[in-house]
């Protein structure tokens, strides 16, 4: 076979088995620092494709600075490439320093995570490959870019995102490259993409909502009982001492939801308020390891008290889309927007894989 049979045979068969472990080889002889430049090279073909080849319509000055173009306005869609290369450059290079440099690197490999964290973690991928898409298309769409191009850039610039946290795990000696969590990727942008395509709206929203925890300070003597150690010291390391740390990486505190828009696969005369969405949640209790409540501390190992349950919890509840909000203000209309991606604090119902049926009065996270 030539070199260029070889190539259209690699690009035309991707979700073959031969076809993973060619890309898988091809990335294991990279650096993590040469697929990040590769990255950069990606984003500036992706706008490339995008841009549009007849003339564009500069006289926009009465525009509000938060009203989408009308039409194609070059130098937004500039400032949109800037702003695009300098969040990915410091979200590659946080990101790098922050979590990833305190672990050795290796050849890229592959790992099987399914089933970790009772698969909060996958339903977390869902919900923030939908969010980046949806607010990557409303980016492209301020510039002036024409429906069709605005969705494809929200796809590509979400993808773009989600993948290099999942080659960056790739190259990592405590992680590796995750199929499950890519197909969550995708299935987080199809969501928005789907839906845009064919509604011309967002009617299912993917939201987030969080509350810092707090646990006990129970005392757990290690295994073979010769130390010992505490709740609170474990938490600390794995979910972290402030908010921030803890609305990323607590998963007992986080909560997935899928935010329906009910007012709009109504009649139009309906009256159910447009702004009010039925919401249907996904959480898990009781998480102090990725499959089991134990773990180790020099090398001795801790389990953790059977009465600490690791269960499962089911919502349904009610949610506000702010977008749907009127307002004339572009603004507020843009602010909106952006706190969308979080699950608006409502009454809710829940029922968990314990037996148990709970109402929430104020359900947060």
């Amino acid at each position: 076979m030539d070199s260029h049979s070889l190539e259209s045979a690699q690009l035309d068969g991707m979700s073959s088995k031969t076809n993973r472990i060619n890309i898988c080889n091809i990335l294991s002889k990279m650096k993590l620092n040469q697929y990040i430049s590769l990255k950069y090279a990606l984003i500036l073909v992706i706008w490339c494709q995008i841009l549009p080849s007849g003339n564009s319509q500069n006289d926009l000055d009465s525009l509000s600075f938060f009203e989408a173009s009308p039409v194609f306005h070059e130098k937004r869609f500039n400032t949109a490439l800037g702003f695009t290369i300098g969040t990915y450059s410091a979200f590659s290079y946080g990101l790098y320093n922050v979590w990833y440099r305190q672990f050795e690197q290796e050849s890229f490999h592959l790992f099987n995570d399914w089933g970790e964290w009772q698969n909060i973690d996958k339903f977390g991928h869902i919900y923030t490959a939908y969010f980046q898409g949806v607010l990557c298309y409303k980016g492209a769409k301020w510039t002036g870019l024409s429906e069709e191009k605005s969705i494809l850039t929200g796809i590509l610039c979400a993808s773009l995102f989600q993948s290099t946290i999942e080659v960056m795990d790739g190259f990592s000696s405590a992680w590796g490259f995750s199929l499950t969590d890519m197909a969550a990727n995708a299935i987080g942008v199809s969501a928005f993409a789907l839906q845009q395509k064919h509604w011309g709206e967002q009617r299912i929203l993917f939201k987030v909502s969080s509350w810092p925890k707090s646990y006990d300070n129970v005392v757990i003597t290690s295994d073979d009982g010769q130390t010992t150690s505490d709740l609170i010291t474990r938490t600390n390391d794995i979910y972290g001492t402030n908010y921030f740390e803890s609305f990323l990486k607590d998963y007992n505190a986080q909560t997935i939801w899928a935010s329906v828009n009910v007012h709009s696969f109504l009649a139009d005369d309906n009256r159910w308020p447009s702004w009010l969405n039925l919401a249907i949640g996904y959480s898990a209790e009781n998480m102090f390891g990725g499959y089991e409540n134990t773990w180790e501390i020099d090398n001795r190992q801790f389990t953790l008290d059977p009465s600490y349950n690791r269960y499962q919890e089911f919502l349904i509840g009610f949610d506000v889309d702010l977008s749907r909000i009127k307002t004339k203000s572009h603004f507020l209309k843009t602010l909106l927007s952006v706190f969308n991606i979080f699950k608006v604090p409502s009454p809710a119902l829940e029922i968990n894989t314990q037996g148990e049926l709970k109402l929430h009065f104020v359900y947060l996270n």
